[in-house]
């Protein structure tokens, strides 16, 4: 029997940045959780949130290049997984060929995933067993 994915849609709220960490904090109506990621993504995040221009382009600056070379677009974004404290995310793009819609499902670290989504506008889920997994996070 094939298990039932329940999709919360959740918000960022803030972006916390040290030398050593950064820390995502993310919102949904009943819970507010922190994921803990390098900070280099932090940076990221929060160039593109103060709408700093960077002399070079980053990664994520590659991937919307390579995004609307090929006529992509980023759908949504879903995180899965938690296991001993590591999430799991998915990128969810489609590209239209023809009369053919190609949806895929891509495995990515959910910074890399926030902050495309940041960028694109599109929606951040996380899935009901993910939340109940988490420690809220206290401010």
């Amino acid at each position: 029997m094939e298990e039932t994915l329940e999709l919360i849609p959740v918000t960022f709220e803030k972006v916390l940045s040290t030398r050593t960490y950064t820390c995502v904090v993310l919102v949904t109506d009943k819970h507010r959780f922190a994921i803990y990621t390098d900070p280099a993504s932090g940076k990221a995040m929060q160039a593109y949130l103060s709408s700093t221009t960077r002399a070079r382009p980053d990664t994520h600056d590659l991937l919307n290049q390579i995004f609307r070379g090929l006529d992509i677009k980023l759908k949504q974004i879903v995180i899965n997984d938690l296991e001993d404290t590591i999430y799991f995310g998915r990128l969810f793009i489609e590209q239209q060929i023809g009369d053919v819609l190609h949806i895929v499902e891509i495995d990515a670290r959910p910074s890399d995933c926030i902050t495309l989504a940041l960028q694109h506008k599109v929606p951040v889920f996380c899935s009901t067993s993910v939340l109940e997994k988490t420690i809220p996070y206290a401010e």
